[in-house]
């Protein structure tokens, strides 16, 4: 049963993108700023998480880690792309790109915001973000025979400002002013919700014009991105069964929650219209991926109880 909570959140997803594709010469505003706000639900997901818990989940799981990795950046993404191939020729490239990019930054707040292992969903975003400059253009080349760059140096520094300076900023609130930490932290999900909706607002306010030229294209983009987060979670929770539902729920949401953001970005210098278009409605099941992964980990905490 969906809660008062879930429902806001429904709300605030599907009433943001609206307003981006409707209203985009005042939502346009928000457009720049995507990064820092990912950069503050970061600061959020981490105010939980302690260093010495991101260190021990690695050294006390070494082996699993990398299987996550190996499936998250070659083996799903060759899966994927098999696929759609059969089922949707037309948008294999798409998803192949999304499927193999990196887990998202945001993926260790919406871990944490779900009851899931959100060292494990932090691990998998640092390591999955340092080698997907290798990893993502040879899977293209091998399977489309395309030749693509993706800047490594540009992407650690990145990855560097987006995850490290949030968590700088936490062990210093921790030390200098550990009460205002915990009123941000009392107030987690109401800030979230204003993250998301300006996340959207920024993003689908670009993709206001094509949505009144090529509604149906959207629609349809839309589809296939929420059948493809379906694949990708169904598959971390399925290589995880029999582990914790909090490790189950962090295994899907590292494979779910990709960096679309990335993907928008290169498929527009390197691909069609499509491709891009794809990664831009990723920005639903992104967030929507909330609502079903609650109500898995309630069903296996009843089951359990």
């Amino acid at each position: 049963m969906l809660r008062l909570n879930d429902l806001i959140l429904l709300l605030v997803l599907f009433s943001s993108m609206a307003l981006g594709i409707v209203f985009p010469q005042y939502t346009g505003i928000f457009r720049p700023y995507p990064l820092y706000l990912m950069m503050f639900l970061m600061f959020l997901s981490f105010i939980p998480i302690r260093p010495g818990d991101i260190f021990s989940t690695l050294r006390d799981s070494p082996g699993k880690i990398a299987i996550l990795a190996a499936l998250k950046l070659l083996i799903l993404p060759a899966c994927i792309y098999a696929l759609f191939r059969l089922i949707y020729p037309e948008y294999a490239a798409g998803a192949l790109l999304l499927s193999g990019v990196s887990t998202g930054v945001v993926a260790p707040f919406i871990s944490t915001l779900v009851g899931g292992n959100g060292a494990l969903v932090l691990l998998l975003v640092v390591i999955s973000s340092l080698l997907v400059p290798l990893t993502l253009p040879a899977v293209v080349k091998v399977l489309l025979f395309q030749d693509i760059s993706l800047p490594l140096g540009a992407m650690v520094r990145n990855l560097a400002i987006v995850i490290f300076i949030p968590i700088l900023c936490v062990e210093i609130f921790k030390r200098l002013s550990p009460r205002l930490l915990q009123l941000i932290e009392t107030k987690k999900y109401p800030l979230s919700l204003v993250c998301f909706a300006s996340i959207n607002m920024g993003i689908f306010s670009g993709y206001s014009q094509f949505f009144r030229q090529r509604p149906q294209t959207i629609l349809e983009a839309t589809f296939v991105a929420v059948v493809l987060a379906f694949l990708l979670g169904g598959a971390g929770i399925l290589v995880m069964r029999g582990r914790p539902a909090a490790d189950q729920i962090a295994s899907a949401i590292s494979m779910a929650n990709v960096n679309n953001v990335l993907i928008i970005v290169f498929a527009s210098g390197f691909f069609g219209p499509l491709e891009p278009t794809l990664a831009a409605m990723y920005m639903i099941p992104f967030f929507g991926v909330i609502l079903p992964m609650r109500l898995y980990i309630r069903a296996k905490t009843a089951s359990v109880g």
